[in-house]
């Protein structure tokens, strides 16, 4: 009879979802969503709904490898840990003693959201001095565009939307990266409210607005500003909220506002008028509105600007002291663990240079000083999924860059490791985990052993620096020991009831401590104006694109499939076709002879990349769609969408830009 354990999903979504998981003769047979959760209610996404296959299927990696042939091919022999750990000892070392710790380069991210496993890493490479990887590759120009609006507000509780009138999905394909988000979105609109999409293309996510306005990659800050011009001509202003809890509306309204008629938006964003007029009304006459505002604004490079502006709607309509909040843009819970007991930054022996993850291509050029002559990468796949992919992969093909991969899988940046170490699944491993949609937190034991010879993350470094000779006792602690180390300090976040429920691996809910009100900015005010930006008031900025010379517009969008490049190991998920394919409107494709089908070639300056054409309505002229990450394993090429982005960065906040691209297409 199989056990039922409880677990968290570990992937990068907002959602954190409870898990529970039957497990029989030390194999997981099932997995579903635990209804005792507070927040996904028993329900899972379709990635998660089978997780099993991806902890046991057949491409799992189950011992230490070694390259064999040349770097990019994949090819491999088995080698013991012993061997592999005092091969990287041996060349590390040699690498610090002629080069310097920053000839070390981690790269990491999000593969793992579990506190212990996901910053493993972090207090070893302070402890050799290694090069820090500033990691921005996901929507830090959201956070920086927040914060010069409403500063440490906190976020409404997730539940707010159930009472509101009119709510606004704003860049948010929810059905594909905050499910749990969105049933409650729609239960808003079963109790009433009307939903409007604002997005690039016609997503699943969109079929479930009443009204969807597409609008031009890049241009969102020029509607905002649009439906805030219509609202001051309008009068639909909550002008006592203004006077008494914003700073600077009178010189928005007089220097900004009037550069952004409905002519002037309209033909920069390509939404028509009668629909921006519209869109104004409904929102400035709803009782009680609530934006929800998503990544895809903000993988511009005017993403901050634009997510300033954004916020500024709910500040005209006085929203933000309505019951659903004004705006959710998901929670912070930064404050709730005291997480430099587990970062350890006191153990770097001084400053180091700091490498923006998005830049890892000009990282890894020679040219650079020091050189980065050794690359460890664990839970992130940098080869596929990082951009301008020719350069990264052009620096993993040094010969003279000693390249360890810690994986679960032979991911595309597995195949061009000079080492690769099996990784566990977050089954097979204890961590703590918070969210970032709703305020759950849970502390999960391992649910299975590990499967092979897979060693979790902490474990690995845990070795290693026995190898390196690192003598101090906060390497021989165990997982277990560094999670009661986050939990042993009382937290405001935490009630008695709370805190019991999280001792036993229950889910717990934080209660976010009480901010002086109304607002955590220095004014105390919604600040419109922030004299401490490098444009005190917000105004549209033109995206990178703009001055980009391709006809149309890549948008690499979520996939309901996958995320990013993870995922693709699963037959059951079609993941590996969505990401193969690119969409195309009946215009653009008849333009270049394309039919639905057809192997194409999608081009710019910085790469091709070959896939499958279809041609689709829900696509408007000007617009090419990839959603999801392929491996090249699975792809009709070597490279793969990320060829064709750039490392230009984001104008706050060291951002990708991951939508700000042109390209053309061309039958293959």
């Amino acid at each position: 009879m199989a056990e039922l354990r409880r677990s968290v999903c570990p992937f990068d979504c907002p959602d954190a979802c409870g898990m529970l998981v039957e497990v029989e003769a030390g194999r997981a047979v099932g997995v579903r969503g635990d209804p005792d959760h507070p927040y996904n209610r028993g329900t899972l996404c379709p990635k998660m709904a089978h997780y099993e296959r991806s902890v046991h299927s057949d491409l799992r990696l189950t011992t230490p490898l070694r390259r064999v042939g040349p770097k990019g091919e994949g090819a491999f022999e088995p080698v013991s840990w012993e061997e592999t750990l005092d091969e990287i000892a041996a060349r590390w070392r040699d690498i610090l003693g002629q080069w310097g710790g920053e000839a070390i380069l981690p790269y990491s991210y999000a593969g793992t959201m579990g506190l212990v496993q996901r910053n493993a890493g972090h207090p070893f490479f302070h402890r050799l001095g290694a090069s820090r990887l500033d990691r921005t590759i996901c929507t830090p120009a959201k956070g920086a565009g927040l914060a010069a609006v409403l500063g440490s507000t906190p976020a409404p509780d997730p539940e707010a939307v159930l009472g509101a009138d009119l709510v606004v999905l704003w860049g948010l394909h929810a059905l594909a990266t905050n499910l749990h988000g969105f049933q409650r979105v729609r239960e808003a609109r079963r109790r009433g409210a009307k939903v409007w999409a604002v997005e690039t293309y016609r997503t699943a996510t969109t079929d479930h607005a009443d009204h969807v306005i597409l609008v031009r990659p890049g241009t969102d800050g020029v509607l905002a500003a649009g439906v805030m011009h219509l609202l001051l001509e309008a009068g639909d202003l909550d002008r006592i909220f203004l006077d008494r809890h914003v700073l600077g509306f009178e010189a928005f309204a007089r220097e900004v506002l009037p550069q952004y008629p409905p002519a002037v938006v309209a033909a920069k964003t390509g939404v028509d008028e009668a629909t921006l007029r519209a869109f104004a009304a409904a929102y400035g006459r709803a009782e009680n509105p609530q934006i929800q505002l998503g990544g895809g604004i903000t993988r511009y490079g005017n993403g901050a600007m634009t997510t300033r502006l954004i916020l500024c709607l709910p500040a005209l309509v006085g929203a933000y002291l309505k019951p659903a909040g004004g705006a959710f843009l998901g929670t912070s819970t930064a404050g709730v663990f005291p997480m430099a007991k587990l970062l350890r930054e006191d153990f770097q022996p001084g400053p180091t240079r700091l490498v923006n993850m998005n830049r890892l291509g000009e990282a890894l050029d020679p040219a650079m000083d020091p050189p980065v002559k050794a690359l460890y990468v664990y839970h992130s796949n940098p080869a596929a999924v990082t951009p301008d992919q020719g350069a990264v992969r052009a620096g993993l093909l040094r010969e003279d860059l000693f390249t360890v991969v810690h994986e679960r899988f032979l991911t595309d940046t597995a195949r061009y490791a000079d080492l690769v170490l099996p990784a566990t699944s977050s089954l097979e491993h204890p961590d703590l985990y918070r969210a970032y949609g709703h305020y759950g937190v849970q502390k999960v034991a391992a649910a299975l052993p590990p499967q092979g010879e897979a060693r979790s993350n902490w474990r690995t470094f845990q070795a290693l620096a026995e190898r390196m000779g690192l003598e101090e006792p906060f390497f021989r602690q165990s997982e277990d020991d560094l999670i009661e180390a986050l939990l042993v300090d009382p937290s405001p976040w935490l009630t008695d009831p709370e805190r019991a429920a999280l001792a036993e691996g229950r889910p717990a809910r934080l209660s976010p401590p009480a901010l002086p009100p109304p607002f955590g900015t220095p004014s105390g005010k919604v600040e419109i104006l922030n004299a401490r930006e490098p444009e005190p008031l917000p105004r549209p900025l033109p995206s990178h694109a703009e001055g980009d010379p391709e006809p149309l517009a890549l948008v690499t969008a979520p996939s309901l499939y996958s995320l990013n490049s993870t995922f693709q190991e699963r037959e059951d998920l079609p993941a590996r076709q969505v990401a193969a394919t690119i969409r195309l409107s009946a215009g653009d494709a008849a333009a270049r002879g394309i039919s639905s089908g057809d192997e194409v070639t999608a081009f710019n300056g910085r790469g091709e990349v070959r896939l499958t054409a279809e041609v689709t309505e829900r696509v408007p002229e000007g617009v090419a769609v990839v959603e999801g990450v392929a491996w090249s394993a699975f792809s009709k090429g070597r490279a793969t969408v990320n060829a064709l982005t750039s490392q230009r960065l984001t104008d706050r906040g060291g951002g990708s830009t991951f939508y700000d691209h042109r390209i053309d297409v061309r039958r293959s």
